[in-house]
């Protein structure tokens, strides 16, 4: 039995949870009055058609959308029980505590140490700094490509690599959720199976929401998956049932491909 957010009940307390959230730009909704709930330590998966409002509600998750002049959001996301768009809330430290993965690798012109170890350093981290990148390189799975290259410049990379060296920048500062805008679009198919496998990886130690338009990525990665359309959150729950007995129509055409 699930409740109103799609999730099972007795899963526990969700990590986050968007309660009726409108996303405008300006006049128009770009997303419509979406509430669910995303457990601690699973993957959830955002699929839909192009400008369905995927990427916008993830931004809301971070209040990314804050940076966006003409954007306004109403509703309520919560982080564990605490809701993100108080006045009192600081968003540098929401975006700290839930860290973000863009589309396209954007490594710093800086070397791979000092990409990993930048947040940690704005902050004013005072321990072991080079352990603390190399724990992130690592559990980035990308510590035994570059351990022996940390002053060379992070363009030197891979696009694979690339994407890793800025999931290990966004683990350094100790994130509890991962979004992730569809973080391996813009890569080859080996270097999209690496990013697949970091993904199982991680959500042992963080909750992560991917926004992704490959349906056989959403139908390996995820524990949930949320199907939305114009704006509209037409179907959520476990990933095995939205892919394989939806109760939508809309859902079921759109998994199969008849249409997206």
């Amino acid at each position: 039995m699930s409740n109103t957010y799609g999730i099972e009940l007795g899963e526990g307390a969700p990590a986050l949870e968007a309660r009726g959230v409108s996303v405008f730009y300006g006049d128009t909704e770009a997303v419509k009055g979406v509430s669910l709930a995303v457990p601690a330590n699973k993957v959830v998966a955002l699929i839909g058609p192009s400008g369905c409002g995927k990427s916008t509600l993830l931004r809301c998750f971070n209040r990314m959308n804050d940076l966006i002049t003409s954007a306004r959001v109403a509703g309520d996301v919560t982080f564990h029980g605490h809701t993100l768009y108080s006045d009192s809330v600081d968003p540098v430290e929401v975006r700290r505590r839930i860290g973000m993965v863009f589309q396209k690798p954007n490594p710093f012109p800086k070397s791979i140490f000092d990409n990993v170890a930048f947040g940690p350093r704005v902050n004013g981290f005072k321990g072991d700094l080079e352990g603390l990148v190399e724990e992130s390189l690592r559990q980035a799975a990308l510590w035994d490509e570059v351990s022996d290259r940390l002053s060379d410049s992070a363009y030197a990379l891979s696009g694979g690599q690339q994407q890793r060296l800025c999931i290990a920048r966004t683990l350094a500062v100790k994130p509890q959720v991962v979004l992730m805008d569809e973080p391996a679009s813009a890569l080859d198919p080996i270097a999209t199976q690496r990013i697949e496998e970091l993904i199982h990886t991680l959500k042992k130690d963080y909750t992560i929401v991917i926004v992704t338009h490959n349906m056989q990525q959403a139908a390996r990665i995820s524990d949930y998956t949320a199907f939305l359309d114009f704006g509209n959150l037409v179907e959520y729950g476990p990933t095995e049932t939205i892919f394989t007995n939806p109760r939508e129509e809309r859902t079921e055409a759109y998994v199969t491909g008849r249409f997206g």
